[in-house]
C-alpha cells in the first residue's frame, strides 16, 4: 500500500498510464494482423527457421511454447521459442513475432554490443528484482545509522533494474529492425506487407518504452523520498 499511495505517488501515474495504453495497443494490433494472413503462406515457425537457416544458424531450434505472446529468444539454450498460436499461425502478427525473436539471434550471432551488455546484467536483475524493496522499506523503519546506508544501497539495486530498462529499449528496437529487413530481403514478406509488421513490431516496442518510463520515475520517486527522509532526521 505504501508502494501505490506513499510519498510522492503521482510519480507513479505517467508509467500506469503509459502501460495500460501500451497493453491496449498492443492487443489491438496484434488481434487485428492476426487475421491477416501472408501472401508467402508461411507459419511463423518456418519464417524463423528460414531467417535462421539463412544466417548460418541451423543448429537453433524453433520450439513450441505454451501461453500467449509468451515468445522469446533464450540465448543461453540458444533456442528460440514461439506461442503455440505464432509458431503455427500464417498471419502477419505470427510471422512479424517471429522474426522478431530470431533478431535476437542475430543479435547475438552478431556480437551487438547492447545484446551482450544486456545479457551481462541478467543475473543481477534477477537478484535485484527481489532485494530493493525490502531493503529500502527496511532503512525507512529502521532509521538511525544503518537506515540511511539501507535506503542507498537499495536505491542503488534499483538503479540496476533502471539500467537494463534503458539497455533493454535500443536491444529490442534493433531486433525489429534485422527482423524485418530479413523478411523483405528474403522474400518472406511483401514489401507492402512490412508495413503492416511495422505496425505489430512497434505496438510491441511500446511495452519497453512503458517500461523504461516506469523505472525511471520510480527510481526518481525512491530519490526524492530518500532526501525527504534525510530532512526529517
Amino acid at each position: 500500500m505504501f508502494y501505490m499511495f506513499g510519498p510522492y505517488w503521482w510519480l507513479l501515474i505517467p508509467g500506469l498510464l503509459l502501460g495500460i495504453y501500451a497493453q491496449i495497443k498492443l492487443s489491438a494490433t496484434y488481434n487485428k494482423y492476426l487475421e491477416v494472413g501472408t501472401r508467402s503462406g508461411l507459419s511463423g515457425a518456418e519464417a524463423a527457421r528460414t531467417i535462421l537457416d539463412r544466417a548460418g544458424l541451423s543448429n537453433i531450434p524453433v520450439e513450441e511454447i505454451g501461453g500467449r505472446l509468451t515468445d522469446h529468444f533464450d540465448p543461453m539454450q540458444k533456442a528460440l521459442f514461439l506461442s503455440s498460436e505464432n509458431f503455427h499461425g500464417r498471419s502477419i502478427s505470427a510471422v512479424g513475432v517471429a522474426a522478431h525473436e530470431s533478431g535476437h539471434a542475430l543479435q547475438q550471432q552478431a556480437a551487438y554490443a547492447m545484446f551482450k551488455l544486456r545479457m551481462m546484467l541478467v543475473p543481477a536483475t534477477q537478484i535485484a528484482s527481489m532485494a530493493w524493496m525490502g531493503l529500502f522499506f527496511l532503512g525507512l523503519i529502521l532509521g538511525g545509522l544503518i537506515g540511511p546506508k539501507l535506503i542507498l544501497l537499495a536505491i542503488g539495486i534499483f538503479a540496476v533494474l533502471t539500467l537494463f530498462q534503458i539497455i533493454t529499449l535500443p536491444v529490442e528496437f534493433d531486433a525489429s529492425r534485422r527482423a524485418k529487413e530479413q523478411l523483405v530481403r528474403l522474400g518472406l514478406v511483401q514489401p507492402a506487407e512490412s508495413v503492416a509488421v511495422s505496425k505489430v513490431l512497434n505496438a510491441a516496442a511500446m511495452t519497453y518504452v512503458a517500461g523504461m518510463v516506469t523505472a525511471i520515475l520510480t527510481l526518481l520517486r525512491l530519490i526524492m523520498i530518500a532526501r525527504g527522509n534525510d530532512r526529517s532526521r
